[in-house]
């Protein structure tokens, strides 16, 4: 481990014998780069890699990899995403591009590149009917020891993902539960903007955090995650005999985030989901804050939902947990500026004691140094403070809004596509929900006026925020052994490479490789 640092991508010794040591150039732009490089492909125009490419099988792990990747409408991304499959240091035995009603040229490039293209038949039931129908297909002619690896058609997987990731699905450890998913480390590209600058900030800082957590994952992400066959058939059987709560195949089509409740799933039959560090991709960020917030949206109200089918169980309780603490940071901020504003009109504005504007200090400087590894740029603008607190309520809107839909059981879409009349219904019940919402908080925030417990409950709330920031800044993880299964995440050597190869190595390696 000596050898190794955890901020950059490090070379292996037959990389640095083939392309030499990089200059001081490459090595700080790969220190003070984005998280996440866009590779330089050096490949055919079929999407292979160039003669002179050998797989190192001894790091794969037993088995066929079968990669799966749903796209619709995908022409202008599935180029790349197959590119990084075909580079990878261990390739997929087979890899298939499900076509979900597609338009444009998706399966016509997919084909041009060598991938197999199955289409969906009348589905109606969006990227999770279309890969069981597919998966309903293919289980059945995989041994236990082959794994499948389902990745979005906007991800680019770096060179070692597969072989790390095969790897790490391999290593049952005695007395551990089995290994149901291996998930990646995601990062977002291209870093166009101020709303994709915050969102890969959020990215960076669950990179981290899962560090922290030697590798638990509470979900298998959809960008990218390898599940053994037998894996994915347990669950295929378990939906059968209503073991699970819902769906009749592998993924269930009633859910928003399908990559989510399999994940549960997973859990609730015994195995566990892992995230190492090592397994890294990047996938396209939101560009504008429109398609961010219907994202989200989907995200957290997929979430509320498959905790509401499963219920409160061992599984779904540290999940449960999180979603409470989320829900009273979002109230917090009203409940604080009313407390704040009725003190000031009262009493006139209570100042700052040096204390607790170190203790805030603590949890700024937090938030500043988890983004470190995002580059520069990422740190100018965690220190700028502001737009990352603007951007933290645009969250909390979406997160109350997703609160609402679940209470008054709107129905879950993937976009707002209604009509006009049932849209302007929609924002009625949105608008009338948020009011009341923030007409509750208020009204708590005076009710403890009145009992004289406003500033008590407000401090417990900043200094368990500071604990839990210095908690994360020691990347103790206290919590582990209490939230999850049996025992922790053993330590393995892996430190994860936050960085890709830049271009410039990626060149070197290539043409001293093929030249």
């Amino acid at each position: 481990m000596a050898g190794f640092r955890p901020d950059r991508w490090v070379p292996t010794e037959a990389e640095v014998s083939l392309v030499g040591r990089p200059t001081r150039g490459e090595t700080r732009k790969e220190a003070w780069g984005p998280a996440f490089v866009r590779q330089s492909r050096d490949l055919t125009h079929e999407g292979l890699t160039l003669p002179g490419h050998t797989p190192d099988l001894r790091l794969s792990g037993p088995g066929r990899i079968v990669a799966l990747v749903p796209a619709h409408d995908e022409e202008a991304l599935i180029g790349e995403t197959l590119q990084s499959l075909a580079a990878q240091t261990r390739p997929a035995d087979e890899v298939v591009v499900v076509a979900d009603r597609c338009t444009d040229r998706t399966a016509h490039i997919s084909t041009a590149h060598g991938a197999k293209v199955v289409e969906s038949v009348a589905n109606t039931q969006a990227k999770a009917g279309a890969l069981n129908q597919v998966l309903d297909e293919l289980l059945p002619r995989l041994s236990d020891d082959d794994a499948v690896m389902i990745m979005d058609s906007d991800t680019s997987l770096s060179p070692e993902f597969i072989a790390r990731a095969a790897r790490r699905l391999h290593e049952q450890e005695p007395g551990l539960a089995p290994i149901g998913g291996v998930g990646a480390i995601f990062f977002g590209y291209p870093l166009r903007g101020l709303v994709c600058h915050l969102q890969d900030n959020e990215y960076v800082r669950y990179a981290r955090e899962l560090h922290r957590r030697r590798g638990r994952a509470d979900v298998l992400t959809g960008t990218a995650s390898l599940y053994p066959a037998q894996g994915l058939r347990h669950v295929h059987r378990a939906r059968a005999d209503n073991t699970l709560p819902r769906g009749d195949d592998v993924y269930d089509v009633q859910s928003l985030t399908e990559d989510n409740e399999l994940t549960l799933a997973l859990k609730h039959l015994g195995y566990r989901c892992v995230s190492p560090c090592a397994c890294i991709v990047g996938t396209e960020l939101m560009p504008t804050w429109s398609r961010l917030y219907y994202q989200r949206l989907r995200w957290q109200r997929g979430a509320l939902d498959n905790l509401r089918a499963y219920g409160l169980t061992r599984v779904t309780l540290p999940y449960m947990c999180r979603q409470a603490l989320t829900y009273l940071s979002v109230a917090f901020v009203p409940f604080f500026l009313t407390v704040l504003g009725y003190y000031t009109v009262t009493k006139g504005f209570p100042g700052v004691p040096w204390f607790w504007a170190s203790v805030t200090g603590i949890a700024a400087f937090e938030r500043v140094w988890a983004a470190k590894r995002g580059g520069w740029k990422a740190l100018l603008l965690a220190a700028a403070i502001v737009p990352e607190v603007l951007f933290d309520q645009f969250l909390n809107v979406v997160y109350a809004k997703a609160l609402i839909d679940v209470l008054t059981r709107t129905d879950a879409t993937w976009e707002q596509t209604h009509g006009r009349k049932k849209r302007l219904r929609r924002l009625l019940i949105t608008t009338c929900g948020l009011v009341l919402l923030l007409a509750g908080v208020v009204g708590l925030a005076f009710a403890c006026i009145a009992l004289g417990i406003a500033w008590h409950l407000i401090a417990v709330f900043v200094l368990s925020g500071a604990a839990a920031a210095a908690i994360r800044l020691s990347r103790l993880y206290p919590l582990g052994l209490l939230l999850s299964l049996p025992s922790g995440e053993p330590n393995h050597d892996e430190i994860p490479p936050w960085h890709q190869p830049g271009a410039s190595t990626a060149a070197r390696l290539a043409s001293r490789t093929h030249g």
